[in-house]
């Protein structure tokens, strides 16, 4: 069957079949450690070298990332059932930093249901969910747990982010690898928590 003839919903079906919890793909980011391999088609040198990195990344945030009691509250309080589904890959930088963090607040809730998917394994998924006609990642979408039905999205950056990149280019015209590095500093000094309030306000 053609994609163009599959809905939306027979799309996040079937990529739902293919997800994995939180758990699940440290595990698969562990053993591509191991295997010196990454996710995606693309298996370069560098993007090994990124999902090397990003392992420590996400194995910090594991340990030292924390829901704000304020938003813990906020978040405790959501009495519907979602799933979050997150696009992602194992090299990407801003996943490394974004996902530990998704995965805290979501273990705040037993009514919010985390599961990944990696991107190039779920073309038709992804090519719904473009960012300026982009693939990025990670991206989340917010399903109705019952109906599959898309009740909001997030990413592939939180807000300040998007804004602090979105000014650099037009500054710039391009983003930098200093730029980049500035970024990341960005990311381990805000300790996730812009992440956490636009989740707060995914959920409305």
């Amino acid at each position: 069957m053609e994609t163009d003839t599959l809905t939306i919903k027979d799309i996040i079906s079937e990529s739902l079949k293919n997800s994995m919890t939180y758990a699940e793909y440290r595990d698969l980011v562990i053993k591509l450690v191991e295997e010196k391999s990454t996710t995606g088609n693309d298996k370069s040198e560098a993007l090994v070298e990124y999902t090397q990195l990003n392992d420590r990344r996400m194995r910090r945030w594991d340990k030292t990332g924390k829901v704000a009691e304020d938003l813990k509250t906020k978040i405790e309080n959501f009495d519907r059932k979602v799933t979050w589904l997150v696009i992602s890959e194992s090299w990407c930088g801003d996943a490394a930093h974004i996902m530990p963090i998704i995965n805290k607040a979501a273990e705040v809730n037993d009514n919010i249901d985390y599961k990944i998917v990696i991107r190039d394994e779920n073309e038709a998924l992804m090519n719904q969910f473009l960012t300026n006609g982009g693939k990025a990642v990670p991206k989340l979408i917010m399903l109705d747990s019952e109906t599959n039905e898309v009740l909001n999205t997030f990413g592939p950056r939180p807000t300040v982010a998007t804004n602090m990149v979105k000014a650099y280019k037009e500054e710039h015209g391009v983003i930098t690898p200093e730029f980049k590095e500035d970024l990341q500093r960005w990311y381990n000094k805000d300790k996730g928590q812009s992440i956490i309030e636009d989740l707060v306000l995914l959920l409305g």
